[in-house]
């Protein structure tokens, strides 16, 4: 598993789970972990405090056990050109 991927993913989610994230890079959420830890040492995201809301709004997740990482690296959003 690459750091790009992961990296992109938070980038256009901008806060998820490691259970969402495991799901959608299809790779194990320990290994995810590992990559996460880079990047949190890169400063490039944060680990959230526990109870923190994923941002969802479905509320199906107890909020206190669920792991979400935010991204906090430079985003860079392109502008739509206007018809």
């Amino acid at each position: 598993m690459i750091l790009s991927r992961v990296s992109e993913y938070l980038k256009s989610h901008r806060r998820a789970a490691v259970t969402d994230m495991a799901i959608a890079l299809e790779v194990t959420p320990e290994a995810l972990r590992e990559m996460l830890g880079i990047l949190q040492r890169k400063g490039r995201i944060r680990k959230l405090p526990a109870g923190t809301a994923c941002g969802g709004g479905c509320n199906k997740c107890n909020s206190a056990t669920v792991e979400i990482y935010e991204w906090v690296g430079s985003v860079i959003v392109l502008a739509q050109e206007s018809a």
